[in-house]
């Protein structure tokens, strides 16, 4: 439900007013306006009268109910902005501070699982869509945003527009890659599915993309079709990618550009995960003279 569907006090208008000067994404607002009406839901009174006792308490609560580290910041995050932004009392929510999310390695799939994952998918849409996500290293909402312009066959490059940060950057264009693009486009033109400069996958209705959650659904029916036991998700592709290309000895800081990442630590990750990379180290084992 978007904030012009639902009953508007003048307090939700104003924490509104106060994204939208900031430019804060929709679905970033979406979800600050989500954890202060959490919270006012176990207040049971209008979230401006709260004090910092009520907000120590409600961390409590969460906890004690179970939630993720990451849903439990990003309430935090929502309830920070609510308090020091819109309500100007910064000291309410002073100690409220985010919990350290455990760093997990991510499901990468090895490149014959990544192959069976794309013949496996249910259309040529979807089969194409795969092959993007892992072929550039995109995430699934830069492959659902893509354009039939934002192909560049003289560079070889995908233009990726306001991905995450709403910073624009420019992908990897493989040759095997723009191939599948031309047969997908062909087929698409050809059952009057994409509009001309429209969207390089669209949706249902030619004027809408296809979305991250159709993407995602795809991906997931993909991978049971081609009896993958791991936990799947388009961002697996993603991981994939990276992953790869490590292996291959691309340089890491190459890598860091493809993806779009701010920091080199978070492309630094993939090293763990870089398994042929691991097995090229001699262990110090093996160095060891015979007693």
């Amino acid at each position: 439900m978007t904030p012009s569907t639902q009953k508007m006090t003048p307090l939700r208008q104003r924490m509104i007013d106060d994204m939208r000067m900031r430019k804060l994404a929709d679905k970033t607002q979406s979800h600050y306006l989500r954890a202060v009406r959490q919270f006012a839901g176990f207040l049971g009174r209008s979230p401006d009268t709260a004090t910092a006792e009520d907000l120590r308490r409600y961390q409590l609560h969460l906890v004690d109910h179970g939630i993720s580290p990451v849903s439990l910041n990003a309430a935090i995050t929502g309830l920070k902005f609510f308090f020091e932004v819109t309500l100007d009392h910064a000291e309410l929510i002073a100690r409220m501070q985010p919990v350290r999310v455990p760093r997990t390695l991510p499901v990468v799939l090895s490149r014959d699982e990544v192959a069976r994952l794309i013949a496996a998918a249910g259309n040529l849409k979807h089969q194409t869509a795969l092959s993007v996500a892992y072929g550039a290293g995109l995430r699934a909402s830069e492959v659902a945003s893509l354009k039939v312009g934002d192909i560049d066959s003289q560079r070889m490059t995908l233009r990726i527009e306001q991905g995450k940060g709403r910073n624009d950057r420019y992908a990897m264009l493989a040759p095997v890659l723009l191939e599948r693009l031309r047969v997908w486009w062909r087929a698409a033109r050809a059952q009057g599915k994409m509009l001309d400069g429209g969207w390089l996958f669209p949706g249902l209705n030619p004027i809408d993309p296809l979305s991250t959650r159709q993407l995602n659904r795809a991906v997931h029916a993909a991978a049971q079709a081609a009896q993958i036991d791991k936990r799947v998700s388009m961002h697996t592709l993603r991981h994939s990618f990276a992953t790869h290309l490590l292996e291959q000895k691309v340089d890491i800081r190459v890598i860091q550009v493809l993806l779009g990442h701010k920091k080199l630590e978070t492309t630094a990750l993939y090293a763990q995960v870089a398994t042929d990379l691991l097995r090229a180290v001699v262990s110090p084992l093996e160095t060891l003279r015979p007693v």
